[in-house]
């Protein structure tokens, strides 16, 4: 059983305009983050951004420096998948492109813990067909937040055929 309360450490697969906001928002309300891309660049320039965001929320008062500072203390840039071996839930937010996901999927099956929920941005492509890459179907689930992530409160949750009830409950909190 996977409850929302066993979630603590998030991963992020993808550091571009989705990517970033959701481990802005995720680090923001506490959990530790781990923000992954393939291309270092592409990383550093999400990493930039999000404290460039966070520097702005100060600048207008809507919270402190501590604040801003804890936030980004929170999230870790990584390169590679198997640095987020032991987060309780990754939400993938790379291209909207199959055969990509079905690999990033794949890869985060064999790297991230079997217990994790592996979450997908995607607004596309069937939840059904992305789990069936993986070991864990029951524990696959869509996750899709709207654009721009750290204004847009709304984030609609997706089943898969096999989507467990405690899997989309856990990602539904």
């Amino acid at each position: 059983v996977i409850f929302v309360s066993d979630i603590n450490r998030i991963g992020v697969v993808g550091a571009g305009q989705m990517g970033r906001g959701i481990a802005q928002v995720a680090a923001f309300t506490g959990f530790e983050v781990f923000l992954f891309d393939v291309n270092q660049e592409a990383l550093d320039f999400g990493l930039d951004f999000i404290k460039k965001q966070l520097d702005r929320g100060v600048q207008k008062e809507k919270w402190d420096q501590k604040t801003a500072d804890e936030t980004l203390g929170r999230i870790t840039g990584v390169t590679n998948i198997s640095d987020m071996s032991d987060v309780d839930l990754v939400i993938e937010a790379a291209t909207e492109n199959k055969e990509i996901k079905f690999k990033i999927f794949k890869d985060m099956d064999e790297n991230i813990q079997k217990n994790a929920i592996l979450a997908t941005n995607t607004s596309s492509i069937s939840i059904t067909e992305i789990a069936a890459v993986t070991s864990r179907p029951d524990k696959v689930a869509g996750m899709h937040f709207m654009n721009p992530v750290p204004i847009m409160k709304l984030v609609e949750g997706i089943r898969g055929l096999e989507t467990s009830d405690d899997t989309f409950n856990a990602v539904a909190k």
